[in-house]
């Protein structure tokens, strides 16, 4: 998650610097810039270039600028507006889809305020079918019918699952089981649907959910072990609440093509792992690498573990854990985006 964190008053900025020491020590944020003043022209550059603003700010002045600019709760940024003594943290927009609630309960635990959040299933105790695709990184693809499906919940009627006969989806099976006890949910297994594709069905509804690849990129010092690395790899899964069933690939520098632990894991995994030649690590460009220069030095390449797990991840992926080390191994990952 790319933030962007916006105040207009020296309080609110000096509140924007802490906050930005706590958001940088979590690797599930990618990076995090300041802005300062000039509210209503910044807004509408962060509005398409961030994953999430936070607006340290009354809501009047946050309500105002982002108005003429929201268009959809797949598309619109998580929005969180904070009060710059810090006394309340309020997710505002893309709650679900954009994430905002959950960052918010997370904001409010590094300040130490209180969190406020308003849509139904949240305040119910319930699980909404948006968040249930967030959670799973999985793309919606007609979220106009979100609104049936949680209303179901919401009045605690069954929804289905349909998934094809012949993938594995246990990361699916062990979600529901872990988080839906206050839900009533059932399984359908079918040959009739594409096995990228999750669809929940509700009396005359349908929604259809992308399974989006995520990669592991890793980079390691030569002999690092499988259980060496999965140190690092089942660290980045706790952070990301995902189930190593949910991983399509794994990925690294072509240095790497004959490192044991990485090919152990990758046979213990059952996914392949993809050796991304030295040139393209070296030409490729991403806003969300963090370079080494001590790699730099070491092999000509100033990131293996994020440019080999985006570049496999295919055009428009992105980071959702960035370059971390573990005790001789770093682990980043990578979604992808497919049409």
């Amino acid at each position: 998650m790319k933030i962007a964190i916006i105040s207009v008053s020296k309080k609110g900025y000096d509140l924007s610097l802490l906050l930005k020491k706590h958001l940088d020590k979590d690797s599930t944020i990618i990076n995090t810039d300041i802005y300062y003043k000039d509210v209503k022209n910044t807004f509408k550059i962060l509005f398409y270039e961030y994953d999430a603003i936070i607006a340290i700010m009354a809501s009047g002045i946050l309500i105002r600028s982002i108005a003429p600019l929201i268009k959809s709760k797949v598309s619109d940024p998580a929005i969180l507006n904070i009060d710059e003594n810090a006394n309340f943290v309020i997710s505002t927009l893309s709650g679900h889809l954009g994430g905002a609630n959950k960052l918010t309960s997370k904001v409010a635990d590094m300040l130490n305020a209180t969190e406020v959040i308003t849509t139904a299933t949240d305040v119910n105790k319930k699980l909404g079918v948006d968040v249930i695709a967030k959670d799973l990184y999985l793309t919606v693809k007609n979220p106009k019918e979100i609104v049936y499906f949680n209303k179901a919940i919401l009045n605690n009627e069954e929804i289905m699952f349909r998934v094809n006969s012949k993938e594995n989806y246990d990361f699916l099976f062990d979600y529901l089981n872990d988080n839906t006890l206050e839900i009533d949910v059932s399984i359908e297994f079918t040959s009739s649907i594409n096995t990228d594709e999750i669809h929940v069905l509700y009396k005359n509804h349908k929604l259809i959910m992308k399974i989006e690849d995520i990669v592991v990129g890793i980079g390691c010092k030569r002999g690092k072990s499988k259980k060496d690395i999965l140190i690092g790899l089942n660290k980045a899964l706790d952070d990301l609440n995902i189930s190593k069933n949910r991983l399509s690939k794994l990925a690294s520098g072509e240095i790497k093509k004959n490192e044991k632990g990485i090919l152990d894991l990758s046979k213990m995994l059952n996914i392949p792992v993809n050796f991304v030649e030295m040139d393209k690590l070296t030409l490729f460009k991403s806003d969300e690498i963090h370079e080494s220069e001590f790699v730099k030095s070491k092999f000509g390449v100033g990131s293996v573990s994020e440019a080999s797990a985006l570049i496999t991840a295919g055009f428009d992926s992105k980071l959702i854990y960035k370059k971390t080390a573990f005790n001789g191994v770093t682990i980043a990952l990578a979604i992808s985006k497919k049409d």
